[in-house]
């Protein structure tokens, strides 16, 4: 995420762990800053209402204000801009991920976000039961045309948010990677998983 400026990372990392609570501390880690350059940032999140926080014990932790809808629309534009900033390969995925037309939400994750030469290109689609098929067929098209095979992992959002709310590794792995498509859906799942 090289120029995506430190308020969008800290509101992307926070929504792509929607199973952790973060101060400023924890938060900080992960982006590489101090605490104290971090609690600015989180504090001025809250004050533009994006964020808001909670006191417990001696810690404070920010969440996103997710049912606000200024909130919402400057999420979908960092996780827009996530995917500008991204590798050359990273974008050509998106793109071809991007035609689906039978999901709510697409996940680029795993390799194909480190690697140059990816064996596959693994993906979180999230559906429902009526354009499963449909979506199954979709993703065959796609991979009967492209070297790189799409290995596609299906949820239905009440899958995800349950998956989310146990821990399951690979689901949590998957929601830290790309989201190509369904922003406004994925805040949605964020906002479950948290009440």
């Amino acid at each position: 995420m090289g120029n995506l400026d430190n308020s969008m990372r800290a509101v992307l990392a926070i929504l792509k762990s929607p199973e952790a609570l973060y101060n400023s501390n924890s938060l900080s880690k992960g982006l590489g800053l101090s605490a104290m350059g971090t609690l600015k940032i989180l504090k001025r999140l809250e004050q533009e209402n994006i964020l808001e926080s909670e006191p417990i014990g001696k810690a404070v932790f920010y969440r996103i204000k997710a049912g606000n809808e200024h909130s919402k629309k400057y999420v979908e534009f960092a996780l827009s801009r996530e995917i500008l900033e991204s590798s050359a390969l990273v974008k050509r995925w998106a793109t071809e991920i991007g035609k689906i037309g039978s999901a709510d939400i697409a996940i680029l994750f795993g390799s194909a976000l480190k690697k140059t030469d990816p064996s596959d290109i693994d993906v979180l689609l999230v559906t429902d039961k009526k354009r499963f098929e449909k979506l199954k067929k979709e993703i065959d098209e796609t991979n009967q045309i492209n070297i790189k095979k799409i290995h596609p992992v299906y949820q239905s959002s009440e899958d995800l948010v349950e998956n989310i709310r146990k821990g399951d590794k690979v689901i949590l792995n998957a929601i830290k990677g790309i989201v190509v498509f369904g922003g406004r859906k994925f805040i949605e799942v964020y906002e479950s998983c948290r009440k």
